[in-house]
This record gives C-alpha cells, structure tokens and sequence, in this order.
C-alpha cells in the first residue's frame, strides 16, 4: 500500500507542466499551440528560446530525479534489486505525469528529458554517458530530436555491453526506452528524412562562419 501511495506521488510529480506553466505565466500563451505542439524542453527551445528551454529541461529532469528518490522515504529500501525495482516504477509513473499530465488535460511532452532524469538518479554514470551522446550530436547537428534519439539508442548499449548491468528488470526498462523514444519521435525521425526539422539556435555562429569558408 505505501509503494502505491509512492507510485501516485510520482506520477503527480510529473505531471507538472513546467512547459506550459512558463508559457502562460511569462508570456500569455499555450505553447502547445506553438511549434511542434509538445510541452517538453524540445519545443522550448524552439518557441522560447535557449534559457527558457534550459530551465524546461531541468526542471523536467528533477521531477523525476525527485520521484525516483521517494523510494527511501520507506524503510526496508537501503539499496538491492528491490530498491532499484521500485525506483523504476516511480521512474516510470513520473514518465507517465509528463506525458500524460493530470495537471494539463493529460497533454505533455514526450519524456525525453524526464526520462534522462529518472535515469541520472537511479545509476548517474550511464546518465552522463547518455549526456555526452546528446551534447555531442546537438553539437554537430543543432537537432533536439536527433540528439534524444540516439542518445535513447545508446541508453541500453551502456547497459547491456559497456556497464553490464545485471538486474534484469532494468535491462528490460533499457531497451523498453529506447523503443519508447523512437515511437514518440516518429513525427520528427519523418522531418529528419525530408530536411524539414527545425534546429535550436544554438551555435548558429559557427555556422555563419562556415558558411563565409
């Protein structure tokens, strides 16, 4: 009964719209009626800007970084396969908020970046790994999209082969996500395709030198 009461919990903290939240407050809109109509950091930062999409996306990592940590709140939950067990329930309940948010007509983002969160606060080390594929894609590409996908691919490649993580359960979450990732992308793989994906503005000076060269 208490992991249930904990479950709720971490859903109810996902499902804050931290996205929509800030677009109504500081700038009067919805911004799901903008862009790409999510309400994650993606969308963000194409609609508001890299500060604003920054903050979205921080935000959305603590919610479930928070939840995942509400598991030692019980006693008996000091570490082991039950304990990682449970934080991937919470994980994932907070996963579910952001998508599927009670506080915004159950219409959110895409978990990208809440998902990165869940992960950083139940094993860091692959989340950073998982980090740096991201930084280094946006890098070279300025794709948001891109960036999460491959990163979501390389979340169970950290998993399976380079940490070897033994509990099962979390083996299976692994490969669950990136298969999660690519089924809510299928809009942005399909601009990726026919170049219409739109990029963040981000480094676009590099980019006008470049294109001075």
């Amino acid at each position: 009964m208490d992991e249930i009461f904990l479950v709720i919990m971490a859903y109810l903290l996902g499902s804050i719209p931290t996205a929509v939240w800030v677009s109504k407050i500081f700038f009067g809109f919805d911004i799901r009626n903008y862009g790409s109509g999510n309400s994650g950091a993606t969308n963000t930062y194409r609609v508001l800007g890299a500060k604003w999409g920054s903050f979205v996306m921080i935000m959305d990592m603590l919610k479930a970084i928070i939840a995942v940590k509400l598991v030692y709140l019980l006693p008996g939950y000091n570490g082991g396969d039950a304990t990682v067990n449970l934080q991937i329930g919470l994980g994932l309940a907070a996963v579910l908020g952001h998508i599927f948010p009670i506080w915004a007509e159950f219409r959110g983002g895409k978990g990208v970046a809440t998902l990165f969160g869940m992960v950083l606060g139940i094993q860091p080390n692959v989340a950073l790994c998982c980090v740096g594929v991201f930084i280094l894609v946006l890098y070279l590409t300025r794709w948001v999209s891109l960036s999460s996908i491959l990163a979501s691919i390389a979340f169970p490649v950290f998993i399976l082969v380079i940490f070897n993580e033994p509990e099962e359960l979390y083996r299976v979450f692994a490969i669950t996500v990136a298969m999660l990732v690519l089924l809510t992308h299928q809009k942005n793989i399909g601009r990726l395709i026919d170049g219409s994906e739109s990029k963040v503005p981000i480094l676009k000076h590099r980019d006008r030198k470049k294109g001075r060269k």
